[in-house]
């Protein structure tokens, strides 16, 4: 079921990815989703690929594994010709007698079997471990494709909050400049509004760059083609409601199905079977072995008239153990090994605690600062507004209007920010 509908998962980001092609040749910009994007990246990033290619990789070694089990049979022929017969002294009543024995041609044949079963545990471990590792690159993906696709969403919020500033600054410097050519201002307030006006500027095309770069990360972490045209569907304030409604709903962190421990489990679960495989060394051994060949030894190549004598043996082997220093080396050093695993596992849950608790303390003060920079927001809205009013009609200055369009514009990033922050966290 669960290799079904990954099948299915596949071709859907297929299909899309082939509608997203063709759309983006056709000189389109397409927008995804943020689970259009994960669902492409899972089916084209080469690590995932790589991932799943090493499972297949681990399970062909178990099937290695298991043909070892099936009994191995071999038939071998030999031939060989006698070049000078070997010759013998004999005495028969005092009499030395000379006779040279053998054949010219000679032939045998025989057969044998081996299995292993250990084996085959640690190579059914290893798949264990493959899949494993290849869930903690999916996962890892997904974090980072996340990562990339807010990261664009907090670049192009910037770019327009920079944007609308500059906007506003060029609105109020065109407004001054009409009063200057009437003579109701001084120029100083065009300068400083010129001088205001022009500053906005590079930053502006420095938050372009971002989201050029923005734009590039992701499109690599999801494996498509960099001069493809992307854009991403909606902005940071989307997530504001959500975020509260997370943030009610977090308890308790539970790290049962967490990859990085799950892979320490089944290397402990690796280093145990390779104990008890080393174990096997100081057993003793049986061996069987039967073998059946037919012989013939001939002074011709008459082969039709040969006479073939049978010959078969049954063979048991025992071997004990006594002394092998290695063997003794070998299991402390696979004890050792243990021993040091799950210290690192017991550390690693440790500082996955520390982490997960930092997380979600900085989610918490960051839902705290999304309230107060929104509230901020507001109120740099409203003070720029009366600024204006004021300098409009002569009561203000012109460093209370510039001032109160960088209050506003702090305020606006700082409150894309937090929302960024929560969501990183």
């Amino acid at each position: 079921m669960k290799s079904l509908i990954g099948k299915k998962m596949m071709l859907l980001a297929g299909a899309f990815l082939f509608a997203f092609t063709v759309h983006a040749q056709n000189g389109g910009v397409v927008t995804l989703t943020l689970s259009e994007a994960l669902e492409i990246a899972l089916s084209e990033n080469p690590t995932i690929k790589i991932s799943d290619q090493e499972i297949q990789l681990k399970k062909e070694v178990k099937k290695e594994a298991y043909y070892n089990l099936i009994p191995e049979f071999s038939l071998s022929g030999s031939y060989s010709r006698t070049l000078k017969k070997q010759t013998m002294v004999m005495d028969f009543d005092g009499q030395s007698q000379t006779l040279k024995v053998g054949s010219d041609n000679s032939y045998s044949g025989g057969a044998q079997h081996q299995s292993l079963y250990k084996t085959i545990n640690l190579t059914q471990t290893d798949i264990e471990l493959a899949v494993e590792q290849a869930r903690s690159s999916r996962l890892e993906l997904i974090n980072q494709v996340t990562k990339a696709y807010y990261q664009l969403l907090l670049a192009q919020d910037s770019y327009e909050v920079l944007l609308q500033s500059y906007e506003n600054a060029e609105t109020n410097f065109n407004i001054v400049n009409a009063k200057y050519q009437q003579g109701t201002v001084s120029e100083y307030d065009k300068i400083r509004a010129d001088v205001q006006m022009r500053s906005l500027w590079p930053s502006v095309v420095s938050a372009q760059n971002g989201i050029n770069l923005a734009k590039l990360q992701l499109k690599v972490l999801i494996g498509i083609d960099p001069e493809l045209d992307l854009g991403v569907l909606g902005n940071l304030k989307d997530y504001e409601l959500s975020l509260f409604e997370d943030q009610l709903n977090y308890g308790s962190v539970n790290l049962y199905n967490n990859s990085s421990l799950k892979q320490l489990d089944i290397n402990a679960e690796l280093l145990k079977n390779t104990l008890q495989l080393q174990r096997t060394n100081f057993l003793p051994t049986l061996g069987a072995s039967f073998n059946y060949s037919y012989t013939s030894l001939n002074n011709d190549f008459r082969i039709a008239h040969y006479k073939w004598y049978p010959y078969s043996t049954v063979e048991l082997n025992l071997t004990i153990p006594l002394f092998k220093a290695s063997d003794y080396s070998k299991t402390k050093q696979t004890k050792i090994q243990m021993l040091q695993l799950a210290e690192n596992r017991a550390y690693a849950e440790k500082q996955l605690k520390v982490q997960t608790s930092s997380y979600l303390d900085n989610m918490a003060a960051s839902s705290e600062q999304v309230l107060s920079n929104k509230e901020s927001v507001f109120q740099a809205e409203k003070g720029r507004d009366i600024a204006q009013k004021l300098y409009e009609v002569g009561k203000g200055t012109i460093l209370e209007l510039n001032d109160s369009e960088v209050a506003l514009t702090q305020t606006q990033l700082t409150y894309n920010q937090s929302i960024y922050d929560y969501l990183i966290s």
